[in-house]
């Protein structure tokens, strides 16, 4: 495993670009001074010894050098050592709504976003743990299964999108009962099942039969609500850009809208309760402090328990570079010249 301890040190990379910008730009300038005074065949006669191709090769090897030094700030750790430890926590589950209703921009930037901000915060707020991700339209999906790694619980959140699912609507039921498969820890007495989603589209029938078969195998379910009553119609984009708005069968523009009594009689039947996520902060902290009034299950974790630092390969390979780069000279070399690798010896006969 990979730990990276200084990450803002990354943002020197934006000097790369900026200097392949310059150095381009000053070849240009050069060339374009260079032709104002003489001839190109001119030039080659008059500076014989000057190598294009080194000129290039110097620039990149002072890239690649800073390149690495500003890898050796980053401080890159690799773990050494894997241990067995004990942690206590509560078995979670996120039920992720993706359908296209969640689009929807009632509250920014839309739907979708704002579900999964609201997930990673409480991610990040959380102890020992653990989590799984569920995303569901017309059907359900395992998006990650129970886990103690919250960074790649983060990375398949930020992928979830509503393109992943081909089928629309919103099947909470299906979701519910995928999730219940998630919880496989029979001795586990705090298992909590967060449904993000606005509402919108399912079938009652099915939500209630799947709620009490989850309440009856020890899940407790909270429903976290993501939009407004007011609502709003459904973008339809192409590359950020709003093409047009979904429409109904009659050419009427669908206004989608946040289905609180629903959520809050799932979360009621569901032994939970029912948050409004319009305020991130306030959200997170109820949640929190629920969570925190759970009693906690003791379970064994794998994790790394030893960093070694590998910040002195990237300094001493960077340092190298730049010493090279010191010593590695515009002009060509004999042996380079003796290749001839641009057929510089038969242009300069033609010349003479």
């Amino acid at each position: 495993m990979i730990q990276l301890d200084e990450k803002i040190y990354f943002y020197l990379l934006f000097i790369i670009p900026i200097m392949v910008v310059l150095y381009i730009g000053q070849q240009i300038w050069k060339k374009k001074v260079q032709k104002r005074f003489s001839e190109p065949q001119l030039l080659k006669r008059l500076a014989p010894n000057i190598s294009n191709f080194k000129a290039g090769l110097k620039f990149l090897v002072l890239l690649a050098g800073l390149s690495f030094l500003i890898l050796g700030l980053v401080n890159p750790k690799i773990g050494t050592k894997l241990e067995t430890v004990k942690r206590e926590g509560v078995d979670i589950v996120f039920a992720v709504d993706v359908s296209k209703s969640m689009l929807a921009e009632d509250i920014a930037p839309n739907r979708l976003e704002k579900a999964k901000r609201l997930v990673s915060e409480i991610i990040n707020s959380l102890g020992s743990d653990r989590i799984g991700i569920i995303a569901y339209a017309g059907q359900a999906y395992p998006q990650l299964p129970i886990t103690t790694d919250y960074g790649a619980a983060k990375m398949f959140l930020q992928s979830m999108n509503t393109d992943m699912l081909s089928s629309q609507g919103t099947a909470i039921g299906d979701a519910i009962d995928l999730a219940s498969t998630y919880f496989n820890d029979e001795d586990q007495t705090n298992r909590v099942l967060f449904i993000v989603s606005d509402g919108e589209d399912h079938s009652e029938s099915s939500v209630s039969d799947a709620v009490e078969k989850a309440v009856d195998e020890g899940i407790r379910i909270y429903t976290i609500g993501v939009g407004t009553e007011k609502g709003g119609p459904i973008p339809i984009k192409r590359n950020g850009v709003v093409e047009r708005l979904k429409k109904d069968e009659a050419g009427e523009v669908v206004i989608t809208r946040l289905d609180e009594p629903m959520l809050e009689e799932i979360a009621d039947d569901g032994n939970g309760e029912y948050i409004n996520g319009a305020n991130t902060e306030e959200a997170i902290a109820y949640i929190k402090d629920r969570l925190n009034q759970m009693d906690k299950k003791e379970f064994e974790a794998k994790q790394f328990a030893e960093f070694k630092d590998q910040f002195q390969w990237f300094l001493g390979i960077g340092l190298f570079l730049l010493f090279l780069d010191i010593f590695l000279l515009e002009r060509k070399t004999q042996w380079l010249k003796r290749l001839n690798l641009f057929n510089e010896n038969e242009n300069e006969s033609v010349a003479e």
